[in-house]
């Protein structure tokens, strides 16, 4: 099968208003690449024809937003297995600490110094590559609580989405990891990645939502939710109460605009807490360390 791709270079910055765009026109083919490591975004199109791709294109270029500023499209026919390891280009290693997230193509050349461990990735299986800057905010956070305090006691993944931050708490030390999503094809995609990692088994995934899989009195020294902001601020009670005394809540998902707002409404069930955050980008974090 012969097909043809047309990708364009975007502003980073318009990253979140073109996939808006995007899911409005609803045209297959499409996609939207990002690596904030070298802060540089892609649109992507691929289609049966260059006709078909230049049509699209026409039409897609007059529904970018001012700021996206794309540049001129980079056409080229493809084979069958050039689109299928086309996104490869755009996924690269990265570290944090002592913790590598490697491209799974990587993995036999790919060298760990003592005591490092790896995450392998591969995005053709779903499997978040890290690069957006909500996960990475989270994972800076776990491995700095791991460098701190070690890697003694529980941490919960709430939300858990493909399961990479419950994995790389495994991959740092972590022996009682559990994730938690009340998507059940997430809770799949996350065993799948464990067993991508050989740690099937590793961490307890199951569905739940912020009720359920924070109920029961159940508290861990690490609570990490990488959730938007609205459902956070709805859910603060929940959030709080998992935490144990000295243990760790980050907070993400949440907009720079809307850290103020987050802060606001975890601040009364906090009180005595210390309160840190930061921005990544055009995202940021919350960070509570409980007394």
């Amino acid at each position: 099968m012969n097909l043809f791709e047309l990708k364009v270079e975007v502003a980073p910055a318009a990253v979140d208003a073109i996939d808006d765009v995007l899911l409005e026109l609803g045209v297959e083919g499409w996609s939207l690449l990002q690596d904030v490591i070298v802060a540089r975004a892609w649109i992507v199109g691929i289609f049966p024809s260059a006709e078909e791709a230049r049509t699209h294109w026409s039409q897609l270029i007059g529904l970018l937003p001012p700021e996206a500023a794309a540049a001129e499209p980079v056409e080229r026919a493809l084979g069958d297995q050039d689109w299928r390891d086309s996104y490869k280009a755009h996924f690269k290693a990265w570290r944090c600490g002592r913790l590598h997230w490697v491209p799974v193509w990587e993995r036999a050349t790919h060298v760990l110094g003592e005591g490092e461990s790896a995450i392998w990735l591969d995005p053709g299986l779903a499997f978040g590559t890290g690069n957006h800057e909500t996960t990475r905010l989270c994972v800076e956070r776990l491995v700095a609580r791991a460098e701190s305090h070690g890697t003694s006691g529980h941490v919960i993944d709430a939300g858990c989405g493909s399961g990479i931050l419950a994995l790389s708490a495994v991959r740092l030390g972590w022996g009682a990891v559990e994730g938690f999503d009340n998507d059940a094809e997430a809770v799949r995609v996350s065993e799948e990645n464990a067993a991508l990692n050989d740690l099937a088994g590793a961490v307890r995934f199951f569905t739940g939502d912020l009720v359920s899989g924070l109920g029961g009195g159940k508290q861990a020294e690490v609570v990490l939710a990488n959730i938007q902001a609205d459902v956070l601020m709805r859910f603060v009670p929940e959030l709080t109460s998992a935490v144990a005394p000295g243990g760790l809540l980050v907070l993400s998902g949440i907009l720079a605009h809307e850290n103020e707002q987050v802060r606001a409404a975890f601040a009364p069930a906090t009180a005595g807490w210390r309160m840190e955050h930061r921005p990544m980008g055009e995202w940021s974090d919350v960070a509570l360390t409980r007394p």
